[in-house]
């Protein structure tokens, strides 16, 4: 269920230094003042400038305007957002920024300095995260939605506020009287995480005055579920063999198959099957009960094809 703020910030126990990552919209000023306020010396921010809009260069200022008050060090990220063919532009600013987070860290490390990178994520934000999954028929990693904590490219990143409604955070600022900046492209029709914010979130809480807290335990439920499968996948994958000797996944169920070849691929190619690619190869697998069998079809980046009496992942 959501958390009041007070008690999320309590939580809340990142190793210090902490680096907030702070556009200078509502919810990155909250979480900044609040770290502030908690650790104060032991707090950071980074700005990332997206190149998309004119106001971009305003916003730095704002950055850093407010960084200067509250006496917090400034790292300011200039990066390339626009959007490739077939590529969302939300996507593609996701993107950028994950990898400008990933560039800091690197030089940070080379001086010897760990980051740890704290994002405003909020219950609201979780809820429109599901939304979208659901609406591309997502399995259980995108029903998921996102976690409190995770780790990428060498980056541990937390989401303090992940259960803490934006009505309270925006209460909570204005409360501090800290000022902040509005990002006109939050109410652009054409992303669809604005449509639903403008008009599906505000009909669910019509019908359902709860919905925040029991879509995001939803969300919650599909994680541990997600994590089981990943156990089950890893011993699966002891059995079968990496790369996964065919006449053992045969052995399996088809559910296990294509779960322990999806884990295969994930953790060792970065590659995601789509789900007619997953039906077409589990196809494939069975269908390989002679030793003259072909297989080779195309999937995610790549390509999988048998090898001797295995599946060989390879790219062309």
């Amino acid at each position: 269920m959501t958390q009041p703020l007070s008690q999320a910030l309590a939580a809340f126990e990142p190793d210090l230094p902490v680096t907030v990552a702070f556009s200078g919209g509502a919810d990155s000023s909250a979480l900044l003042l609040a770290c502030v306020q908690k650790w104060p010396g032991q707090v950071d921010a980074v700005h990332v400038h997206h190149g998309l809009q004119s106001a971009a260069d305003d916003f730095v200022r704002h950055a850093q305007r407010v960084c200067h008050e509250l006496n917090v060090p400034l790292a300011l990220c200039h990066v390339d957002a626009r959007h490739q063919p077939g590529q969302s532009p939300e996507d593609a600013a996701r993107t950028a920024r994950y990898g400008a987070f990933a560039q800091l860290a690197r030089q940070r490390q080379a001086q010897g300095l760990k980051t740890e990178i704290a994002l405003a994520q909020h219950a609201d934000d979780q809820v429109e995260t599901l939304l979208l999954a659901l609406s591309r028929g997502a399995g259980l990693p995108g029903m998921s939605a996102m976690a409190q904590q995770f780790e990428r490219d060498g980056v541990v990143y937390h989401r303090p506020f992940l259960r803490v409604a934006q009505r309270e955070i925006r209460q909570w600022l204005q409360e501090q009287g800290l000022g902040f900046i509005e990002d006109p492209s939050n109410t652009e029709q054409r992303f669809t995480r604005n449509r639903i914010r403008a008009t599906v979130l505000p009909a669910l809480q019509s019908c359902f005055a709860d919905f925040l807290d029991t879509f995001s335990r939803s969300a919650a439920h599909a994680a541990q579920a997600q994590r089981l499968l990943e156990e089950v996948a890893i011993e699966d994958l002891s059995l079968v063999g990496n790369p996964p000797l065919i006449s053992k996944l045969q052995a399996l169920s088809t559910a296990r198959q294509a779960n322990v070849l999806r884990h295969w691929l994930k953790s060792g190619f970065q590659a995601v099957p789509s789900t007619a690619q997953m039906q077409e190869l589990l196809h494939q697998i069975d269908a390989c009960r002679t030793g003259g069998h072909d297989l080779d079809i195309k999937l995610a980046n790549g390509r999988i094809r048998r090898l001797g009496k295995a599946l060989d992942w390879y790219n062309p």
